[in-house]
């Protein structure tokens, strides 16, 4: 069934709870609804096609057509001694299909557990957390290609997955694809990821079980994180940013030691935003009605539901010049902008 709203609010279908508005909303239910929507839009009309609005900030009302996928289910389309490949409506909340597995003792996405957000935007972002990233499960996507006018499955090594990124984020393939499915493959054998070190040392021994895992991932972001239901907010606001050897350099001049956390990756070294933003002075800060969540300077929060997409956009500009200013480290937004 599709489901059309004309100059719809918006506040309600993003985690940050930031006033918007659209010129028209549109819901559907099963993927054949896709290439019949996308038939009735005019060629001078925007069209966005959002998930759950958890990773997400309009900046301004959007005069154009806002699509948003309700097609659910989550069903084995394989299975085999060693595991399972499962099929998941990109509709579905991530984390009711993380519990359903923890339920019935399949590993692969456990430490994804309290993501807000829905299984298709998670395919897009390559959500990711305590050392596990959605790639590590995803099989293929299934999705609508535009250019193609036809139905398409995307194998995971054709993703293009990495950090918080993939093909279905880069600017010549933006709104091509529309997810309507993920197929992922999990495991009947243990294989508990629990090196990160706030997990590691909630455990004695090895756990046992996924939903063992899934409990401690959620206490330690309930820690944290704020929940977006009582306090607004788009999560981690910026990318861990990777540096180069001469601004790891400075960064040590800067500090007077190299004791602070970074990380050799591929093309240089991965500091934590966070560490950053909070030596910049940030976490806890309130300006306006926006401010730095408390336990955590990586997330923006709107506490009062009364920020505004410029107050947002303001503090996130100043935080980004401090760091700049301190240690030369371009921040970049993870929180997409419309």
């Amino acid at each position: 069934m599709i489901t059309t709203r004309q100059n719809f609010d918006l506040t309600a279908m993003t985690t940050f709870a930031i006033p918007a508005k659209c010129g028209c909303f549109i819901e559907y239910d099963i993927p054949e609804d896709i290439p019949f929507i996308l038939s009735t839009l005019r060629h001078d009309v925007d069209f966005v096609h959002i998930g759950g609005g958890s990773n997400l900030l309009f900046t301004h009302d959007f005069p154009g057509v806002v699509a948003h996928s309700a097609i659910k289910g989550i069903e084995i389309v394989e299975e085999d001694p060693a595991g399972v490949k499962v099929k998941v409506g990109a509709g579905e909340k991530m984390d009711d299909f993380i519990r359903w597995a923890c339920d019935r003792e399949l590993w692969g996405v456990e430490n994804l557990s309290g993501i807000p957000g829905e299984v298709g935007a998670s395919a897009v972002q390559n959500v990711g957390a305590y050392g596990s990233e959605a790639a590590d499960a995803i099989v293929e996507v299934n999705a609508y290609d535009r250019e193609k006018g036809e139905f398409v499955t995307i194998p995971c090594e054709e993703c293009r997955y990495g950090y918080r990124d993939s093909i279905f984020k880069r600017p010549e393939l933006r709104g091509c694809y529309i997810i309507h499915s993920v197929v992922y493959r999990l495991t009947a054998t243990p294989s508990p990821k629990i090196d990160y070190p706030a997990l590691r040392e909630r455990f004695q021994e090895p756990p046992q079980s996924p939903t063992q895992v899934r409990d401690a991932v959620i206490a330690v972001r309930d820690s944290k994180l704020p929940d977006p239901a009582d306090t607004p907010s788009a999560g981690s606001f910026f990318k861990n940013p990777v540096i180069d050897d001469a601004t790891l350099r400075h960064i040590i001049e800067v500090e007077g030691n190299e004791s602070f956390p970074h990380y050799a990756v591929d093309g240089g070294w991965k500091i934590p935003a966070a560490w950053l933003i909070d030596r910049c002075g940030w976490k806890g800060r309130r300006e306006g009605n926006v401010g730095v969540w408390h336990l955590q300077p990586l997330v923006i929060v709107n506490p009062e539901r009364k920020a505004t997409a410029s107050e947002v956009i303001a503090l996130e500009q100043r935080i980004k010049d401090s760091v700049m200013n301190r240690y030369g480290v371009t921040l970049t937004p993870e929180v997409e902008h419309i």
